[in-house]
């Protein structure tokens, strides 16, 4: 239990600065001009750096271990922060485009790093007992969601308030003290590593495995195609009328509108157990509830899309939150069944190499999204964003499918 909490502990002040951070550059950068594909570009490096880290920091955890993963991932985002902090505003877009994509790749390495790490620490941590996995992954994928939502908010705060440059540094200082203590008081618990380990072993060989991967890539991008761009960016447009004064209440709106949106995408995460009464449930039982949820999640960018092709009218504003809001319910359910079935179709040797090529997916599925993003606003504005979400979560659902055999 101490070593599953040290873990969570290090993985939450992750998530908050990783999630701060990410509105800080949307929401700045917007504000200097940026197009829907220019923010985009920001991102990309950031993702696919998640994709190359993924796929071998299973291995570099197996070779070195769970424990050096973790600091390492801590410790790149602090350097990533303290490198954003010498942005200057005097640089050419292009200049600041590169630098910012260059040093967001680096904090994708790092967040991968740390999200592996503390994922497989559930599967070696967690006691034997029906059910049990189940919840010890709920809870820490559900909590690292709510925090991540509070470091939306935090990071539109610090912008608002403070400027982005002492913010990218505070939260710098305050994630290198948290490293130190995590480092200090981190209790055994954690696999050392083996030589043995070998990077030809990376690969997953389990057909389960490999379709839910699939699955995964096509729910994240899913969510990524309107979350990353096109939903901060029509808000703002919406919200903002140029001034000052409300730039900055859009900020504090769009961070909020984010915030909750996640912190209750994380809550729901936590309790899917219970809201799917998986005490008990066979693993097969599980696997059609993941088919179930994935047919569910189709319709509604859909029709949230087909709503956004009609006149401008006073309540589309309230139906399209409540449609987000109902599409997080509904994501979150999908994204716990498959944080649960990855560690139960893996084994416990394998688990830091089908964890990361799982998650390998994941990071696709965002970079995937994070590209479609930028570019369906560009072209088609919200329609075509939720429209493209749509299609995607179709793609999920077939996936996953194909899992249940």
């Amino acid at each position: 239990m101490r070593a599953y909490g040290a873990v969570t502990a290090a993985y939450w002040s992750f998530m908050l600065s990783d999630g701060a951070l990410r509105m800080l550059v949307l929401l700045h950068f917007n504000g200097l001009g940026f197009s829907p594909i220019q923010l985009a570009w920001l991102f990309l490096l950031y993702e696919l750096a998640g994709v190359v880290t993924n796929l071998y920091a299973g291995f570099l955890a197996a070779r070195f271990g769970l424990a050096t993963t973790l600091y390492l991932g801590l410790g790149l985002q602090i350097a990533a922060l303290v490198a954003l902090s010498q942005l200057d505003p005097g640089w050419s877009v292009l200049a600041s485009v590169i630098f910012v994509t260059a040093v967001q790749g680096v904090s994708g390495v790092a967040k991968d790093m740390a999200k592996m790490s503390s994922k497989s620490a559930v599967k070696v941590l967690a006691p034997k007992g029906e059910g049990v996995l189940f919840r010890w992954v709920a809870v820490l994928t559900g909590s690292k969601n709510a925090v991540k939502g509070m470091g939306f908010l935090l990071g539109a705060a610090l912008l608002a308030l403070v400027g982005f440059q002492p913010a990218i540094l505070g939260m710098a200082g305050v994630l290198a003290v948290i490293l130190l203590a995590i480092a200090a008081f981190l209790p055994p618990g954690l696999p050392m590593g083996s030589k043995e380990a070998k990077v030809t072993q990376i690969w997953s060989h389990n057909t389960r495995i490999n379709r839910l991967s699939l699955a995964r890539m096509f729910l994240f991008g899913a969510r990524d195609v309107w979350f990353v761009v096109g939903i901060p960016i029509y808000f703002q447009s919406v919200l903002s009328d140029g001034s000052p004064d409300s730039r900055r209440a859009a900020f504090f709106l769009i961070g909020g509108f984010m915030a909750v949106w996640t912190i209750a995408y994380g809550i729901v995460q936590a309790n899917a157990p219970r809201l799917l009464s998986a005490k008990g449930a066979s693993e097969a039982a599980i696997i059609g509830k993941a088919v179930f949820w994935a047919g569910l999640l189709v319709p509604i960018p859909l029709v949230l899309a087909g709503l956004a092709l009609l006149p401008p009218a006073p309540w589309f504003t309230f139906v399209l939150v409540a449609g987000l809001l109902l599409f997080g319910f509904v994501f979150a359910i999908n994204s716990s069944v498959h944080s649960y079935l990855i560690l139960a179709f893996t084994s416990a040797e394998r688990v830091t190499m089908d964890v990361g090529f799982y998650y390998m997916a994941n990071a696709a599925g965002r970079l995937l999204g994070t590209a479609l993003s930028g570019i369906s606003y560009q072209l088609g504005g919200l329609p075509l964003c939720l429209a493209t979400a749509g299609v995607m979560a179709g793609a999920s659902w077939w996936a996953v499918r194909r899992v249940a055999g």
